[in-house]
């Protein structure tokens, strides 16, 4: 039988975290902890070799913090995403997080089942936000779309969408709703793995690792969320 479980590095400087999320996680069969680090160099090097859909990262660490350890696998060309799970939500690190290619943000007091569907949501290749979360990513699209149509942030980001046809603009609005590829597709009349390869093509095309920076990307050029 094929194993379709999702598989899971825990990264936490924490080891009572570590062995706590292991215990957590471990004895679910949609899920397999495959692996744990005490810091970001050792997850980087974890993921390089392999075997990993979904990396746990905890921000505050020593040798190598997450946010900077996420900057490094994203960029790596590696199909593994990065899930924050952390106590900290302040806004800049939230931010921060998102900038370095994060595929989502949660926190440490989230319930069992929330990280749970987190996790399987971000290999799905949707983006995860706690509520605190998502109000700090708002509050901040609320100030980058506040400009002008001359504002150099928007026109730049408005040219790194020229190379985008019709379909992939359409889909480009509701992917920075926060609509997910059912949603999408649903409101769009076309099948998920149509939806998926039109959002692959987006990423591609506007240079960005994933949606919550391709949503970014596209609230700052001022797209039109009623197309």
């Amino acid at each position: 039988m094929t194993d379709t479980s999702v598989r899971v590095l825990l990264v936490d400087d924490d080891a009572l975290v570590r062995s706590g999320l292991s215990l957590m996680l471990g004895g679910r069969q949609d899920l397999r902890i495959v692996g744990q680090a005490g810091d970001g160099r050792e997850a980087v090097a974890a993921v390089a070799a392999g075997g990993i859909d979904v990396v746990l990262m905890d921000v505050r660490m020593p040798v190598l913090d997450g946010i900077e350890a996420t900057r490094e696998i994203t960029g790596s060309g590696v199909t593994t995403d990065v899930l924050i799970l952390t106590t900290y939500a302040e806004d800049e690190l939230v931010l921060r997080a998102l900038a370095a290619g994060a595929a989502g943000y949660i926190v440490k007091d989230s319930p069992p089942d929330e990280i749970v569907r987190a996790v399987h949501s971000v290999a799905a290749g949707d983006s995860v936000l706690s509520p605190g979360v998502t109000r700090a990513v708002v509050g901040a699209l609320g100030l980058s779309g506040s400009g002008g149509v001359g504002d150099p942030d928007r026109l730049s980001a408005r040219s790194r969408l020229d190379a985008l046809t019709s379909r992939e603009r359409e889909v480009a609005v509701r992917l920075a709703q926060g609509d997910s590829n059912a949603m999408i597709a649903a409101r769009l009349y076309m099948g998920v793995p149509t939806v998926k390869a039109h959002v692959s093509s987006i990423l591609t095309k506007t240079a960005t690792t994933n949606r919550v920076q391709a949503a970014l990307l596209i609230h700052d050029a001022g797209l039109d969320p009623e197309l």
